[in-house]
């Protein structure tokens, strides 16, 4: 080799002095102190390569055969069995050491700590402390990720601050001490120790954003991340994801568009989890459409992206497309322990598919995805909502933990299929099984009590929800004002909103559907537009009770403008209920061209709702022929929820006179073997439900309710009062229609309410039908014979009776 400069000869010549230096045998005094040994390291290595590979076993037998051990091959050992899971092993190589490091000490600590056992790893805390082995960072990291203990982080945290580990250097622990106290429900020391952080980074934001989310702390995680973009910290995906989340919380959906903005200008948008975390945002809104755009332009898609969208379709109630996507997700490769089967089950159980619900359930077995308790959860709720209680129950009993989410799953089952005693009584039997009801729970018992109209029940409900604590929970409130307002007592609904400390949207649409319900559409109106003035966004629901309340009212212009306001200003897909609270808007108003357009501007197909909003406006503007339109397309129908079209069109024909077309209608009725629904109505009277039905004589005091009737019927009579025997469908003469609408079970009820309370009280009835047109004008003039306030909770609606008017003005 040719040298061409001197530099370069004494550098080869450094470097030959080097060579031959080391070639000598000489004692390094660090090899002496450590214990270095060449064999020792390349066993270790070894070691490293088996562990590596997962062969646990072979790994043991070199450790075992080593002539010579140092602490890095222990530590090692240990450490693959740490991975493997083997507690019992690693504990025992650590208990045999003599001379433990930090290391050594950590790395059994991380293995308590993975698997939630907290008071193992702190006692070896203490001990590796008094051992006199001082903590590294490493070691702070390690332990408190997981740990709820707030007594124990409050002390590894005074421990940490005393050997200089809450200084800048050490930023990593004190973002682990951040998002520790956020674990534990400390946000105010989490926030402390937020500010003591000198130089902060993205970590350190993205841990206390994320706090506060979780935490409920909304508009506070909006602000933190706003600070963070002033003081030049770039994002992350970890940061979206937190973020968004609170604007979902805070139902922003102009804030989350800016956000998405953001996401692509800064390029995160093609993150698959920050994509992900937008589709939910649009899916909360209900925007499905955007939700499917951004989900066809993803580049890269994994389960959550489908999952996401799965169940966006699903609270749309577009069931058919999440279907759809699930039927796609099946032939991708993902995990199918993964797919949405809680999802899928959840539209078997609101659509009672119980023959989906059962192959799903089979598809879940296959992939024991059954044993995950979401799912679990979702079968108890699908059989019980089919109306399979046998079975909800066993699944129930099967689950490997009976939870308080499995408990409300079983409950609401009872009580959505109007089984409102059988819920209750759960309700009790889960209480003395020593479990926490939640919100959801206290949700389901409230819908309970109000599917009673029991005011009584439900002020004691009230009372068990103040003494458990949850009060001031927003969905607690949210519930209570439904119950009220579904008990006939608008003016508690009203109060318990007002004295509500935290309103989110679902609180402004209990409030808005309360008005809407009794009847009062102005006042629904206003509180919508409060809803907005608050800073909060209208979503499906608050629309959907905005329009029934200008349907109930007549407002129809109004009711047009929410409408099309639904996606042009909010962004929301109409789905079938939002059209066909508009046909019936339109209907009741006998706009039936406009309703007929409407039909055929829609996505989908009108359905029996639809169609029997149709025909019952009909019956009221005395439209037949578009009756008979509408009565063909239902009867035409494979399934029908009851006997209500048959009944209607059988009624129309009775106004009519036309006695051959009843008999046809109530022939073809049979034929199909549906059978009318019994009208009844009941009434509390000293905390005991009374129930009636039409012409019912089997009550105790039946005597005495059948001569306060002819008595009152006598003195309306004086105000006026004509009996309208249009509203008896059967073919009989006048005075035997007479006689049958005096008895009709809702003024049984009210009878039997006057001679059973003190003079001057409020009575509330509840009917499982419509009431009838005479009904209703009879009971306006009791109201004002008897000086009372009579509230009347029919299928539909409340009528406030007081003074001889209604509060539906008569539009019903």
């Amino acid at each position: 080799m040719k040298l061409h400069s001197v530099s370069s000869r004494r550098t080869l010549a450094a470097s030959l002095q080097h060579l031959r230096f080391l070639q000598t045998p000489r004692i390094d005094a660090r090899i002496i102190k450590t214990g270095f040994n060449t064999d020792t390291c390349r066993s270790n290595f070894i070691l490293e390569d088996f562990l590596r590979g997962g062969q646990v076993s072979s790994a043991r037998k070199v450790y075992d055969e080593m002539p010579h051990k140092n602490t890095v091959s222990t530590n090692t050992m240990i450490s693959g069995y740490v991975k493997s899971g083997d507690v019992s092993s690693a504990r025992d190589l650590f208990d045999a050491m003599v001379d433990r490091t930090v290391v050594t000490w950590t790395i059994l600590m991380g293995l308590y700590a993975r698997n939630n056992r907290f008071d193992e790893a702190f006692e070896l805390f203490r001990q590796m402390c008094r051992s006199c082995t001082l903590p590294d960072h490493v070691t702070f990291t390690t332990l408190l990720p997981g740990c709820d203990d707030a007594v124990a982080v409050a002390q590894v945290h005074a421990f940490a601050v005393k050997l200089g580990f809450d200084r800048n250097p050490f930023l990593t622990v004190c973002n682990v001490f951040v998002k520790s106290y956020c674990e534990i429900g400390r946000r105010d020391l989490a926030r402390v120790v937020f500010e003591q952080i000198r130089e902060k980074d993205s970590v350190t934001f993205n841990t206390l954003i994320t706090g506060y989310e979780k935490d409920g702390l909304y508009v506070e995680a909006v602000r933190l991340f706003v600070e963070m973009q002033q003081l030049g910290h770039k994002p992350s995906d970890f940061t979206f994801s937190g973020v968004l989340k609170a604007v979902v919380g805070l139902h922003d959906y102009v804030l989350g568009q800016q956000l998405h903005g953001l996401a692509v200008s800064t390029g995160f948008s093609g993150d698959v989890a920050v994509g992900n975390q937008i589709l939910d945002f649009y899916s909360k809104h209900d925007c499905v459409v955007e939700t499917r755009k951004l989900f066809n332009e993803m580049p890269e898609l994994d389960f959550v992206s489908y999952n996401v969208v799965i169940s966006g379709y699903s609270q749309a109630e577009q069931y058919e497309e999440s279907l759809g996507l699930f039927r796609e997700m099946q032939s991708t490769g993902f995990d199918r322990r993964s797919f949405p089967f809680a999802t899928v089950l959840s539209i078997a159980a609101n659509l009672s598919l119980l023959q989906m619900g059962r192959q799903v359930h089979c598809q879940a077995i296959v992939v024991t995805a059954d044993s995950i308790p979401h799912v679990g959860n979702s079968l108890v709720d699908m059989y019980a909502k089919c109306e399979m209680f046998e079975e909800a129950e066993l699944i129930f009993e099967s689950l490997s933990q009976q939870s308080t989410v499995s408990w409300t799953a079983l409950i609401s089952g009872y009580v959505q299929k109007g089984l409102h005693g059988d819920g209750l009584k759960l309700f009790t039997k889960m209480r003395g099984a020593n479990l926490r009801a939640d919100q959801s729970t206290f949700a389901t018992v409230l819908r309970a009590s109000a599917g009673f109209a029991s005011l009584s029940l439900g002020r004691q409900l009230h009372g068990f929800i103040i003494r458990s604590g949850n009060s001031e929970n927003v969905f607690s409130g949210s519930g209570l004002v439904d119950m009220y307002a579904k008990c006939g007592s608008i003016k508690d609904a009203v109060q318990v909103f007002q004295e509500m400390p935290d309103r989110n949207g679902v609180s402004w649409n209990a409030l808005i559907s309360a008005y809407a319900d009794n009847g009062d559409g102005e006042a629904a109106i206003d509180a919508f537009e409060r809803m907005i003035h608050s800073g909060l966004q209208p979503d499906s629901v608050s629309v959907l009770s905005v329009l029934t309340a200008c349907s109930h009212s007549g407002f129809v212009e109004q009711g047009t403008e929410y409408f099309e306001a639904m996606s042009r200003v909010y962004g929301i897909t109409p789905g079938r209920k939002h059209y066909a609270c508009m046909l019936d808007l339109l209907c009741r108003n006998g706009r039936f061209e406009e309703a007929e357009k409407l039909m055929e501007e829609m996505p989908f197909e009108p359905d029996e709702i639809m169609w029997s909003s149709v025909l019952n406006a009909c019956r009221i503007h005395k439209n037949q022929s578009l009756a008979e339109r509408a009565a063909e397309k239902l009867f035409s129908m494979e399934k029908l929820r009851d006997a209500a079209a048959y009944v209607s069109m059988s009624n129309i024909y009775a106004t009519a006179g036309e006695w051959e077309n009843v008999s046809l209608v109530k022939k073809a009725m049979r034929e199909r073997g549906i059978k009318k629904v019994t009208a009844s109505s009941w009434v509390e009277v000293n905390h005991k439900m009374h129930d009636f039905s039409s012409n019912d004589q089997r009550h105790p005091r039946g005597d005495e309710i059948v001569r306060k009737i002819n008595e009152l019927t006598a003195e309306i009579e004086r105000l006026g009062y004509k009996p309208d025997t249009s509203c008896v469908g059967q073919d009989v003469d006048e005075q035997m229609k007479i006689e049958s609408l005096k008895f009709h079970s809702e003024r049984l009820a009210v009878a039997f309410a006057l001679i059973s309370t003190p003079e001057g009280s409020p009575i509330l009835v509840m009917k499982n039908l419509r009431a009838c047109r005479d009904c209703h004008a009879a009971i306006k003039l009791i109201s004002k014979v008897v000086k009372r306030e009579i509230t009347v909770r029919d299928s539909r609606r409340f009528h406030h009776f007081r003074d001889g008017l209604c509060s539906c003005g008569d539009y019903w």
